[in-house]
């Protein structure tokens, strides 16, 4: 393999290792409204998997409420949202994930940030705004921008059902197909 295919490898994000990296975090549940950040790459493949049930809903803050419920029947699940839904369903975020300290697991796709460009150095607004918002209610987050950074995915995931507490993964480019 040469040094660019190499390097165009490590610049992706395979929807695939996503999947796999919840699968080994134990994730059954997937929650999500249609988005197109991640729709190909992730959320099709997701709809297909027969180890997730997926379950769509109309609004993000429903996803917020269902993943709350979920978690004390010890089911895991992943909310998978854009970033408009993320500042759409915040009054539920505040209440249920920080207030409520409720394992709810955030996957935000970042809709129009270039990869390679951090969030806050974004040219929307509302990407720049969603790390502020997860800062400001105490949830930890990780930016996955390639495949390198799915390892982070897992350990947080059960970190945050062992200990009852929110986290957030950013999705900062769109997922390829696995």
């Amino acid at each position: 393999m040469d040094d660019q295919v190499k390097d165009q490898a490590a610049e992706q994000l395979s929807g695939g290792a996503i999947m796999d990296a919840m699968k080994e975090a134990g994730v059954e549940y997937i929650l999500s409204v249609p988005d197109l950040h991640t729709s190909y790459g992730l959320l099709l493949p997701i709809a297909d998997d027969p180890d997730f049930k997926l379950i769509r809903t109309c609004k993000e803050d429903e996803c917020i409420g269902i993943s709350a419920g979920l978690s004390y029947g010890d089911k895991r699940a992943v909310v998978l949202i854009q970033y408009t839904g993320f500042l759409y369903a915040q009054n539920a975020i505040r209440a249920m994930a920080a207030e409520q300290q409720k394992p709810i697991c955030l996957m935000i796709g970042l809709l129009g940030k270039p990869p390679g460009v951090a969030p806050q150095d974004a040219k929307r607004i509302g990407v720049r705004s969603v790390e502020p918002y997860l800062d400001f209610m105490g949830i930890p987050r990780a930016l996955i921008e390639t495949d390198d950074d799915v390892p982070l995915i897992p350990p947080a995931i059960v970190d945050a059902y062992e200990n009852q507490h929110p986290t957030a993964f950013l999705i900062g480019r769109r997922p390829i197909a696995p």
